[in-house]
């Protein structure tokens, strides 16, 4: 003899069934969208206190945002991280309008001092100073406070702009 329970759940499983195959493809369609603006990324460097983040494309930018962008190629960045695509993970210090100065190897933000600038990297490449002035429409000043942070406060890095912006992110481990 069927128990009731069987029977309820033969006379379900067609619909269901047929439910999950309409679900679906809307489902798959919704995660690959929604995979398309969004990433789990995991931090090799020492700069960022976190190890992994999650990235959002289309997040807003602004002041103390954590962006992931797309450092300028060089010898240097081949050199410390090796060849290939590499993201940089940073805090946006400075905004458009903001304005940089230099003093010695201190460097100041509207005045208010926001890193120590070192001569050269742990491998003795030789660093130069980054842009100062009018931070620019569309470009931020990004910085960490490890003081080995290879960030705007080195030309090898400079204004990051929008063009090489990945997304902003937010640390979750």
């Amino acid at each position: 003899m069927m128990t009731i329970a069987k029977r309820v759940l033969r006379s379900l499983r067609r619909p269901l069934v047929l439910t999950g195959l309409v679900l679906l493809p809307l489902g798959w369609a919704a995660a690959d969208a929604f995979g398309k603006d969004h990433a789990f990324l995991i931090n090799a460097s020492p700069s960022l206190p976190n190890w992994a983040f999650w990235l959002d494309r289309k997040a807003p930018v602004a002041r103390g945002s954590l962006i992931f962008f797309a450092p300028p190629p060089s010898p240097l960045i081949e050199a410390h991280f090796g060849q290939g695509a590499q993201l940089f993970g940073k805090r946006v210090l400075g905004v458009p309008g903001d304005v940089v100065n230099h003093q010695g190897a201190a460097v100041f933000i509207n005045g208010r001092k926001v890193a120590e600038r070192l001569d050269q990297t742990r491998l003795g490449i030789l660093l130069h100073q980054g842009p100062s002035g009018r931070i620019p429409e569309g470009c931020y000043y990004t910085g960490t406070a490890h003081p080995r942070g290879l960030d705007s406060r080195y030309a090898e890095i400079g204004w990051v702009c929008r063009p090489q912006i990945i997304g902003s992110g937010r640390a979750i481990l």
